[in-house]
């Protein structure tokens, strides 16, 4: 009897698996990296970022192990996704309970409303563009996730994304201590793309709440802008203009903080491409803070050894990042160089207009049938100023090694 009951079960199963559609897949993803004098700096005077002669290197390995799963059904798409992210050694080995890293990373379900239109809600990445204000932070082993709802609007070349989010913990304050957190959030996204032009709008409003008592310290950064991107031939252009109006955290004043940006590329043959960007952003003036990227995936960005920008340089002196690059195929390798020189934009601790170092970037990657592998080496070299110092190095290195795997559990749809 118990027998027959698992076959009626599983055909059940099958009849459902045969009107919709069932994926599962999963990732596993170590990375080594070695810090050639000692990782990211956060201490210490400007910049805070340069290594001292007390600083030693080290290397640290960590993984992203993750299983997901897709339902898709004719009315609605359900995906939910587990993930941890452990250090090699960051839990003894007959520990009774884990690092505390597993969670949900994402939980959504995407409802049709209409032949071109849906509403999405739940934990999920939201990234646009060359994800620079919004991104999904690949990179981070731990990723980037937004609880919100979005609705979605899809017709010909035309897209509308409009979207929220409400943060609240047991009571209405919700602590904002940095930028990368916030109480609620509200955005509109617009995109034309055509054949030759990609032209999109974004709109993105930020409450902060401070822990006071009774939560009325509250703050709203509005941050708008336009990115477009161009293909004509060999050649593409991609461009970036944001403006920040309003207040940051704990009530500071941002009046007309700016990013603007140009990258163009032009691909000589199949095997050889050559890039060359500028991008400008503002710093901290007497009556205005910094123009802050907020959510993007800021390690794509000056430089890959993330000395802006991630974590750190917050709300310094601006940045003007003058960029080249060479993308070529060697022997079955992609291999990527892209040279930085940093200056710095205000004056904030007299270095106006100063250098403030430059860096090499190099990316190797090699796609084999069922993995990736892709590493890399940047280098750092501090400003004559800086490295000039007593008890400063005027270098900083950082190396890398990363596997990629993805499997494919299951999928009903390939049936």
């Amino acid at each position: 009897m118990r027998k027959q009951y698992v076959l009626i079960g599983l055909m059940a199963l099958m009849v459902q698996f045969a009107q919709a559609q069932f994926t599962l897949d999963g990732e596993f993803r170590p990375r080594t990296e070695y810090f050639g004098n000692g990782g990211n700096f956060t201490g210490g005077t400007f910049p805070a970022q340069t290594a001292t002669d007390a600083d030693e290197g080290f290397m640290r390995t960590t993984v992203r192990a993750a299983i997901k799963a897709k339902y898709k059904a004719e009315t609605y798409t359900v995906f939910t996704s587990f993930q941890e992210v452990f250090a090699f050694g960051d839990r003894p080995q007959i520990a009774t309970a884990g690092n505390g890293n597993f969670r949900v990373q994402e939980a959504w379900a995407d409802l049709k409303l209409g032949a071109s239109s849906s509403l999405k809600i739940g934990r999920q990445p939201l990234s646009y563009d060359d994800q620079r204000i919004l991104g999904g932070l690949g990179w981070a082993q731990q990723a980037r996730t937004h609880d919100a709802a979005v609705y979605k609007y899809k017709k010909n070349k035309l897209s509308l994304d409009i979207g929220g989010a409400l943060n609240t913990t047991v009571d209405e304050v919700y602590n904002t201590s940095a930028l990368f957190s916030y109480r609620d959030m509200v955005f509109t996204r617009v995109n034309t793309k055509g054949e030759k032009l990609n032209f999109s709008f974004l709109a993105l409003i930020n409450t902060f709440q401070d822990s006071n008592v009774d939560g009325s310290n509250k703050s709203s950064l509005l941050t708008t802008g336009v990115h477009a991107g161009y293909k004509t031939g060999a050649l593409s252009l991609a461009a970036n203009l944001y403006l920040q109006e309003g207040e940051r955290v704990g009530g500071v004043d941002v009046k007309g903080a700016l990013l603007a940006s140009l990258l163009a590329k032009y691909k000589v043959s199949d095997k050889l491409t050559l890039g060359a960007g500028y991008e400008s952003i503002s710093g901290r003036k007497d009556d205005s803070a910094a123009f802050f990227p907020l959510y993007g995936t800021n390690h794509a960005f000056n430089g890959l050894i993330d000395r802006f920008y991630v974590g750190n340089h917050g709300n310094a002196g601006g940045l003007n990042d003058l960029q080249v690059s060479l993308a070529t195929k060697i022997s079955g390798l992609a291999v990527t160089l892209t040279g930085h020189y940093f200056t710095e934009v205000e004056d904030v601790n007299g270095f106006d207009g100063k250098d403030l170092g430059s860096e090499i970037d190099l990316v190797i990657a090699k796609k084999f049938k069922e993995f990736k592998l892709v590493g890399g080496y940047s280098h750092f070299f501090e400003p004559s100023d800086i490295a000039d110092l007593p008890g400063v190095k005027s270098t900083q290195n950082w190396a890398w090694a990363m596997l990629i795997i993805q499997p494919k559990f299951l999928n009903t749809a390939t049936k």
